[in-house]
């Protein structure tokens, strides 16, 4: 049984919601759902709206809370987050510090690889968003601490950037780092790539910066070609200490 105040999916043939389980009822473009009766059915089952439709019930994974989950702006791509999790090498004896907070979703996908993710975000508003986030992706093992990353503490094996970064937030990510460990920054703008370059390189023994082009395919009854989307999303860092 899913039980009462869990985030599911309902994947019909042609629409899927993104919808908590407990009191009252869901309108849907094919007829109402009893949250109630939502709660008592298990993953993968179906659940059958009062015109007969059926909806199967799944549980929401990261990239279903970066389509679907309240937004306070613009999330990193998931494109983004994998070469951060794939670059660094993140894994479940992992100790991450994450900044620019945001929606949460970076933290939600952390959160799901490494053993701890404590994430700072300096507006408070934006701070609760994510944190109601990362409560609904069942995730215990995230903090979410309003306030600047600046004034953050301990050792991390994994320091991530995704905000204003200047000199200072390079030298505390240094500071902060084990022997061994990454900094990842994300950069909208290639000035602020530089900034991060130029100061990374006086203090990590490894700097590299990457931009990852995605091109989804659209496939139509004239043919297949890659779509008109921008590809470019921003530039990322990897400093290792």
């Amino acid at each position: 049984m899913i039980g009462a105040g869990k985030r599911v999916l309902l994947k019909g043939r042609d629409r899927t919601y993104f919808i908590q389980t407990g009191h009252g009822t869901y309108s849907t473009d094919k007829g109402v759902i009893d949250l109630e009766d939502l709660s008592k059915v298990e993953l993968g089952e179906t659940i059958t709206t009062h015109t007969g439709y059926e909806f199967r019930v799944d549980l929401p994974r990261p990239p279903d809370f970066f389509e679907h989950s309240r937004r306070s702006g613009a999330p990193m791509l998931p494109k983004d987050i994998g070469l951060v999790i794939s670059y660094t090498g993140m894994n479940r004896l992992d100790r991450v510090l994450d900044a620019g907070t945001g929606t949460g979703i970076a933290a939600i996908y952390f959160g799901g690889i490494a053993h701890e993710v404590l994430s700072y975000e300096i507006r408070p508003e934006f701070a609760e968003i994510a944190r109601k986030n990362i409560r609904e992706a069942g995730l215990d093992n995230v903090t979410v601490i309003s306030g600047d990353v600046l004034s953050a503490e301990g050792t991390y094996d994994i320091v991530h950037y995704d905000m204003m970064i200047g000199p200072e937030h390079v030298r505390h990510a240094h500071s902060l780092l084990r022997p061994g460990g990454f900094m990842a920054c994300y950069t909208p703008f290639i000035e602020y790539l530089m900034g991060v370059l130029d100061e990374a390189s006086l203090l990590f023994a490894e700097v590299r910066a990457i931009e990852c082009i995605e091109r989804e395919m659209t496939r139509t009854k004239r043919g297949t070609r890659p779509s008109t989307k921008v590809g470019h999303s921003g530039y990322l860092t990897f400093a290792r200490k």
